[in-house]
């Protein structure tokens, strides 16, 4: 008998807000996003949240016959509020166990809208990349122009001379949520 985990193809991290913000276009996307990995047999590792567009995306995921692994610390679960019926819910000692975690097991990372704990994990997984830690595809999902600040910063970043030649940060930007799956699946031949 096949299993869900079976059919599963393989997983991505997706980063994103615990809180929804004030659009509610980004809650609608985070569900899309979320069902679109399901259909896909795409497996979902986010920080294990039940609040914002963590649980948005985590919930359509589950809502459309997906695969969820949540990875939280415990001194987050009160406060997060942990997801249930995620298949797998790890509680682990703190971020750095977390975010090693997160970055093990999945095969690329996608950053829709968040605050500074998305953006430190966008962060880390672009300065890995950029110092050949890992080749795993990084995707700025910048929906509604959200992360045009942040593009233009590392534009300024970089012409400023602050990042050596040949080291320049490998990531992809998506403006439409109906095309990160296509994109993660072209980056990622195993999916």
């Amino acid at each position: 008998m096949t299993t869900q985990l079976d059919s599963l193809l393989g997983s991505v991290c997706v980063y994103c807000g615990s809180a929804p913000g004030h659009d509610p276009r980004f809650s609608t996307e985070a569900a899309m996003l979320g069902a679109a990995l399901a259909n896909a047999r795409i497996g979902l590792v986010y920080g294990g949240g039940n609040s914002g567009l963590m649980g948005e995306v985590a919930r359509a995921v589950l809502d459309h016959g997906g695969h969820v692994t949540g990875i939280i610390p415990s001194f987050l679960k009160s406060r997060e509020l942990m997801l249930d019926g995620a298949q797998e819910m790890h509680v682990v000692e703190d971020m750095h166990t977390r975010k090693r975690l997160m970055f093990e097991r999945s095969e690329a990372f996608v950053a829709l809208p968040g605050g500074i704990g998305t953006l430190e994990e966008l962060f880390e997984q672009m300065t890995w990349v950029q110092l050949e830690q890992h080749a795993k595809p990084v995707i700025i999902a910048n929906l509604h122009r959200f992360w045009d600040p942040l593009l233009q910063l590392i534009a300024h970043v970089q012409v400023s001379g602050f990042v050596r030649p040949g080291l320049a940060p490998h990531f992809e930007v998506v403006e439409d949520v109906h095309r990160i799956v296509p994109l993660v699946k072209s980056r990622c031949p195993a999916l």
